[in-house]
């Protein structure tokens, strides 16, 4: 039998000057602004390890890396990713696929898409026909409808046998 689980995540970060900005583990240098975070705020990888997390019963991103832990003050969220795999893979949990949605402004993440699938199929260790990386704006409308931040949404389903 087949032991079959879904898990979801959700992150948010606002802009901060001064920052890079990373999205889905790939740097958008043409970016005037990063996101604001202890680590490099990677909004896409952090719904997603939460995604992953949730649907292992592990807990979230936020009990696995802290704030409060100095160790992961800019630490790049590939690193976190790559971490949640191997917690992962440690319970005997396989990646079925993940889908994620970025609600953004800006920058565009559509050119992109591709790139952001094939940096997280290495560290999942899955085909990136597994992974779906979509974006929206938000019409205008709250912080991110405001140019003020980036959200994003995250799905995993996971699998043992």
């Amino acid at each position: 039998m087949t032991d079959i689980r879904v898990g979801q995540g959700y992150d948010v970060h606002p802009f901060e000057a001064g920052r890079r900005l990373f999205l889905g583990g790939v740097e958008f240098p043409e970016a005037s602004l990063g996101l604001k975070g202890h680590s490099d705020a990677d909004v896409v990888l952090h719904a997603l390890c939460d995604a992953l997390l949730g649907a292992a019963g592990m807990g979230d991103i936020g009990k696995l890396f802290p704030p409060s832990d100095m160790r992961h003050k800019n630490r790049r969220s590939t690193e976190f990713l790559d971490e949640v795999k191997t917690h992962l893979d440690a319970a005997g949990w396989r990646v079925g696929n993940v889908d994620i949605t970025v609600l953004a402004e800006f920058p565009k993440i559509n050119p992109r898409a591709d790139a952001i699938k094939t940096e997280i199929a290495v560290h999942l260790g899955i085909g990136t026909e597994r992974i779906g990386v979509k974006a929206t704006t938000n019409e205008g409308l709250g912080f991110v409808g405001r140019g003020e931040g980036i959200a994003a949404h995250a799905v995993a389903l996971l699998f043992r046998i």
